[in-house]
Parts: C-alpha cells; structure tokens; sequence
C-alpha cells in the first residue's frame, strides 16, 4: 500500500464536525505529496489556498478522516483509507519525523500537516473505475472561463450561507 500512495498525486478527502456535518474535499500535490511515515502512519501538508480551511476546521472538532486514493491513469483501482487525524505545525512534525520532505510541493510551504494514524484501508475495486489520461494544463487562462469564486453562480445551485457553499434554489425542490 505505501508504494500505491506514493504514486499518487491526488487524494480525495471526507471529514465532519462536531455535529456530523460533512464534507468532502480533494487535495493534490506532486506524487508522494501523502507521505508514508510507517505501516500505520500517513501525513499530507495543508497549503494555503481558498482560505476556508473546511477540513482543517473540521478535523479540530472531530478527528476522524477518510482518504480515498484513486488510480485513473495506471491501475485504475483505490483505496479507502481511515483514521484519527490530528493538526501539527511544520515545525513540530518535523520535529517528530525528521524523514519528511523538505519540499512538499515546489515552492509551497504548509500552513499545516495533517498526521494520520491508520484504523482501517480496504480496496476499492476497479469494476467502475473510469480510465483517464493525463492532459497538460493549458499555458493560458481562457478569458471566457469565469473565476473560481463565480464559476457555479449562474446554474441551477446558488451560493447561500457559507461563502462558496451551495445550495438548491427552493423552487427546484418542488415537483
């Protein structure tokens, strides 16, 4: 299973608050941005990036984490992987685990690591996998594309409440 983890280059995440509230997310890096301490024991850093800090958040308030790995360009197959994690500095997770990249994603440094004591991974199986191909990213923003921040503000979900939650308009609900 290390090596698997370490060939990946996303991860999508599940976490929930304190009223069991979820939320799912995805984190990316370069392969191996996860980090393998030992047989029971991962860690992936938190970048800075929209502000929420959804997972974060959530995390502080109930440390139970799932992981689900992808492979959709070689193997095609996942793996689930749960746990209790917990939030570290930088510098207080590389005082305890000296062996961590020094560069977790070029030119970034984490807000945070995330530390992951393994309870439980399992497969996820490959029947339903879709198999993808890498693309190159475009090397210029199409002006037409609107910002992230107001990607999904014209369609049928609305942001309500939360900055960047969404919502079903009312009148959808009804049939």
């Amino acid at each position: 299973m290390s090596d698997f983890i370490s060939r990946q280059s996303m991860v999508f995440l599940a976490t929930s608050d304190s009223r069991g509230e979820c939320d799912a997310s995805f984190r990316a890096g370069p392969p191996g941005f996860v980090h393998v301490i030992d047989e029971h024991t991962l860690a992936y850093p938190e970048f800075r990036g929209n502000g929420v800090l959804a997972s974060a958040g959530n995390i502080s308030e109930n440390p139970h984490l799932g992981m689900l790995f992808v492979d959709f360009t070689h193997d095609r197959v996942g793996l689930h992987v749960n746990g209790r994690a917990r939030l570290y500095t930088d510098a207080d997770l590389r005082s305890l685990h000296r062996e961590l990249p020094s560069e977790a994603a070029p030119g970034r440094g984490p807000e945070l690591w995330v530390h992951l004591t393994v309870e439980e991974a399992y497969i996820h199986c490959s029947k339903y996998i879709p198999h993808l191909t890498r693309s190159p990213s475009p090397a210029l923003h199409d002006p037409a594309r609107p910002k992230d921040a107001h990607y999904f503000t014209n369609g049928c979900l609305k942001v309500s409440g939360t900055e960047g939650a969404l919502s079903r308009p009312s009148a959808d609900l009804e049939d």
